[in-house]
């Protein structure tokens, strides 16, 4: 098996993240890593959190990089088009596409695997949940509740406001009786740690495969079993209601969501929604309550918004 791997990076905004993760998944990608420059600050705030950190990423002022690790074959230059053309086709779809620059290298595939693992170390996010790296040692403190991650195949790492804001949500929000749906699970963090929250049942969906795999991997790392990680979209693999759903996605897929999600919260549950950058804010809240939500809360973390509004 060889052992170098194709590295294609994009230095994007943070806005387009999650757009251009996506872009990656379309393709038979092998493994995505993100750092932007939240994360950066996250850094520059707690310093103690990570015990190594790419100096040249630290040098981030504004916005996010992007990487994709792929085998070389007779598909990547396909792909490579297939990225450039779409990061390109960023801004026609309402995104800022930041620099849009793709460079592609061949890295070692031992580089790979070390260039994305250290920047994950356990994080407390919240007043219980700690996400730790399955390959991290971590002892937990009083009324601490370990999420087990392995991040490297889908977003979701802890580390981003938008994860962290929804994580402190769920905290607050979840309750023993609570059945809880995750759409667009990632890599199933939030599944996960509404499930460490004890809530009573957890359903996580997911359109993209490779996230679907990588959710019940890391569940498989978890001593849980009132989880289900499904693929296929909401409205068509979900039986049932739930007492909250959770979504950190981003503003226009929410908005497009959310009639028809209200049909799957039970009456007084919550709709917890992220990824939602402060512009956007405002139509979210406008969308929630033109579908007869009550937005309840509203929590802003640097460039993002964290919606959440109760079924009246």
């Amino acid at each position: 098996m060889s052992k170098e791997w194709i590295e294609i990076t994009v230095v994007t905004s943070c806005e387009a993240v999650e757009a251009v993760t996506g872009i990656f998944y379309s393709t038979e990608v092998e493994g995505v890593s993100i750092i932007d420059s939240e994360d950066v600050e996250f850094k520059k705030k707690n310093p103690g959190d990570w015990d190594y950190f790419d100096e040249k990423v630290l040098n981030i002022k504004k916005g996010a990089v992007v990487k994709g690790y792929y085998k070389e074959d007779e598909n990547l230059e396909k792909y490579i088009k297939y990225i450039k053309e779409n990061v390109e086709k960023l801004s026609e779809y309402g995104f800022d596409k930041g620099e849009g620059t793709v460079d592609v290298v061949k890295v070692n595939e031992e580089d790979w695997e070390n260039n994305w693992k250290k920047y994950y170390k356990p994080t407390k996010i919240g007043n219980k949940i700690v996400v730790k790296p399955i390959w991290e040692e971590y002892i937990a403190k009083d009324n601490e509740l370990i999420v087990e991650l392995d991040p490297g195949m889908a977003f979701g790492t802890g580390t981003h406001e938008t994860t962290r804001m929804c994580i402190k949500s769920l905290e607050k929000y979840v309750e023993k009786n609570s059945r809880v749906f995750d759409i667009g699970t990632g890599s199933g963090i939030l599944a996960i740690a509404a499930a460490k929250l004890e809530a009573k049942e957890v359903i996580a969906v997911d359109l993209d495969p490779v996230a679907v795999d990588s959710a019940r991997n890391n569940v498989g790392f978890n001593d849980i079993e009132n989880i289900q990680i499904l693929h296929g979209d909401l409205m068509e693999v979900v039986e049932g209601k739930a007492d909250i759903i959770v979504a950190n996605i981003i503003a226009d897929v929410i908005i497009f969501l959310t009639e028809g999600v209200k049909k799957f919260i039970n009456k007084n549950g919550y709709f917890i929604t992220s990824g939602i950058i402060l512009d956007k804010q405002e139509e979210v809240q406008n969308k929630m309550k033109e579908c007869g939500f009550e937005v309840v809360e509203v929590i802003n973390d640097g460039e993002w918004a964290c919606v959440i509004a109760k079924n009246i």
